[in-house]
Order: structure tokens, then C-alpha cells, then sequence
């Protein structure tokens, strides 16, 4: 089934990066949250990144883990590549670090153990489906 830009609406901004950005989005059908990761046409002809974009969304596509967003959807619209994604509530790995306790950044040893296992069970998926990314 074709799916297109009008299918979601956007929320807010979850993360910019070098080609886009990435924004809460949510399926007008279903009314369920994903992750639009929109990536600029221009910004990717001018930096020729159009490969990396494919190779992202082959990867994602591919990769079926707790541990690692996997592809929902993709489209085009005129201006972006939108690649649709699992959400993944809670704040990237930074702004816990950074921002959960500004007076005292960081957190202790048993928490930072969790989160190096839970990136190195995403490390070991992606290695057992002969992913090296990045």
C-alpha cells in the first residue's frame, strides 16, 4: 500500500542533523507514533550523500531488534526523503548525561552498564546480520 506525507502528522522536532531533521510524527490511520526522519534532496545532492541515505534505509529495513529503530515506511515528497521509523521514547544517551541532573552530569556505574549493554546487544544484531555501519 502507498504511503505519503499526508498519511502522518508532524509533531515537534526530536533531533537535527547534517541533512535534516528528525520529527514525532503520528499515522493518521492507526494513530500510532513513529519517528520522521526527513532528509533534504538538496542537502543530499550537494554533499552527495544520496548513497548513505540508501544504505540507511536498506539497513533499517533489514534490522529487527529492541535495541535499534527499524523502518516502518518510506516516501518522497519534492523537497525530502522521509524515512519512517520506530520511536524510541525516553531522550537520546546526551541529554541523560547532560540534562537529567545539571548540577551533577553524568550517572552512576550500574546505569552506565545498562546502556553499554543495551548498545552492544544493537552492535551484535546489526554483526550477526554482517551489518558494519558506521
Amino acid at each position: 500500500q502507498a504511503v505519503g506525507a499526508d498519511a502522518f502528522v508532524d509533531f515537534r522536532v526530536l533531533g537535527k542533523g547534517g541533512f535534516g531533521e528528525v520529527c514525532a510524527c503520528q499515522r493518521r490511520a492507526t494513530g500510532k507514533m513513529y519517528a520522521n526522519k526527513r532528509l533534504n534532496k538538496k542537502r543530499l545532492k550537494k554533499r552527495q550523500g544520496y548513497e548513505a541515505a540508501l544504505v540507511e534505509k536498506r539497513i533499517l529495513a533489514r534490522v529487527h531488534s529492541r535495541f535499534i529503530v527499524s523502518l516502518a515506511c518510506a516516501f518522497q515528497t519534492k523537497t525530502d526523503l522521509c524515512l519512517i521509523m520506530t520511536i524510541m521514547n525516553g531522550g537520546d544517551l546526551r541529554y541523560h548525561i547532560y540534562n537529567v541532573d545539571e548540577d551533577n552530569p553524568g550517572f552512576l556505574e550500574p546505569r552506565a552498564v545498562f546502556y553499554t549493554a543495551q548498545i552492544l546487544l544493537g552492535l551484535e544484531h546489526l554483526h550477526q546480520h554482517r551489518i558494519v555501519y558506521r
